[in-house]
């Protein structure tokens, strides 16, 4: 990813507006995504939390053990873990789908952003993420700078900094431009470049070993695990395949002690996921979750929305253990699999499946390894070390 920093470097050292002329809107994107003039203490950048040599997700070593993100203030903590920003691009407008009966797409585990643009705009007015006081504060860092003031009139109008007080409940135009530029950049196949070992065999460039022939085989029959009813968008093989089908599912996924534990959150605490979106005030949807997308999954570690399970065959067992009697062992504790979180709404219909086999586990593990993008190879090398 060395081309990202030697470009973000390049442009910073530009201190003259008419110098920087002719760069694209995704190329302005590029510039504020590493860019961490946009957090409170002037530390924090998106891809701090979504970093490019890492699946465009969150490595960084924290007092959550990597569960959930850390502020730019250095202390607060999050209450979900970083969704990967590769393949966000795939997800649609969120909207409630009349044929499905389901709600579909958007941005964050919840949906409450309903576009990139939107979702860009969140962080750096979060007060546990970036820490800025407003969408006002955002763009008086952008004013701060001759380049952005340039580049963004160049690229909006002339006007995109007109108006600044704003209107109560309108986002201003240069905020708004904001997330329109770091949605260009996240668009682009720097975050969705869709040349794993499965692209690739696709292609009649790879030869899937017997072990991932058998875990692609299981994961695309509906008479196996299920697992293409969330997980599969497109038909089976399809090229350039997002690995969900950007619905949302509770599944049971217990509370996390370990994240309760550091205090910031109230012992009690339950993550609602769909229900704490503002469009959402129907209870059946507590505790539903976006299907995150199986691409890099084998190197996104930790799994679902808190971050309770470290490993991925961790996950594979969970999902058995709904139908195999003897799967009553969380492998990570030695100890029994916790309640789930929100128990009323769980969707057992998707879970429902045969239950498995190690070797069809270590199939499955398999397969979802040969999701991973051709750059990230590395990383799984260096796991199995």
């Amino acid at each position: 990813m060395i081309k990202f920093f030697s470009f973000l470097f390049t442009i910073l050292v530009v201190n003259s507006a008419a110098q920087a002329e002719g760069l694209s809107e995704v190329q302005l994107g590029q510039v504020l995504f590493f860019d961490p003039s946009f957090s409170v203490n002037r530390t924090m950048s998106c891809a701090t939390c979504h970093e490019p040599d890492k699946a465009f997700t969150d490595h960084r070593i924290n007092a959550s053990q990597g569960m959930v993100s850390l502020g730019d203030d250095g202390k607060s903590l999050g209450s979900r873990n970083t969704p990967m920003a590769a393949y966000a691009s795939t997800s649609p407008h969120f909207h409630f789908d009349k044929a499905l009966q389901e709600y579909v797409g958007g941005q964050f585990l919840d949906g409450r952003s309903s576009t990139l643009a939107d979702q860009a705009g969140g962080p750096p007015v979060n007060p546990v993420e970036m820490g800025l006081s407003s969408p006002e504060e955002v763009v008086k860092r952008l004013q701060e700078s001759p380049l952005y003031k340039g580049l963004f009139m160049g690229l909006y109008g002339e006007s995109v900094f007109d108006n600044q007080e704003g209107k109560s409940g309108v986002l201003l135009p240069a905020y708004i431009a904001f997330g329109s530029a770091l949605q260009a950049f996240e668009s682009t196949d720097a975050f969705s470049s869709y040349d794993s070992k499965y692209d690739r065999f696709l292609k009649g460039e790879y030869q899937l070993t017997v072990l991932e022939d058998l875990g692609r085989t299981l994961f695309f029959s509906n008479n196996n695990v299920n697992c293409n009813s969330c997980h599969m968008l497109k038909s089976e093989d399809s090229k350039k395949e997002p690995f969900t089908n950007h619905q949302y599912r509770n599944i049971g996924v217990p509370s996390n002690p370990v994240l309760l534990s550091f205090g910031h959150l109230k012992p009690d605490f339950i993550d609602h996921g769909l229900l704490d979106n503002p469009a959402v005030t129907d209870p059946k949807y507590d505790g539903k979750f976006k299907n995150p997308s199986l691409r890099n999954v084998a190197v996104t570690a930790p799994y679902m929305h808190n971050g309770v399970f470290k490993n991925l065959r961790t996950v594979i067992e969970f999902y058995d253990h709904y139908n195999n009697p003897e799967r009553v062992i969380n492998p990570e504790t030695g100890q029994p699999w916790r309640a789930p979180e929100v128990s009323a709404t769980i969707d057992t219909v998707e879970l429902k499946a045969h239950a498995l086999s190690d070797r069809k586990i270590d199939a499955l593990v398999a397969f979802l390894k040969i999701l991973t993008d051709k750059r990230y190879e590395p990383l799984l090398e260096a796991q199995d070390k």
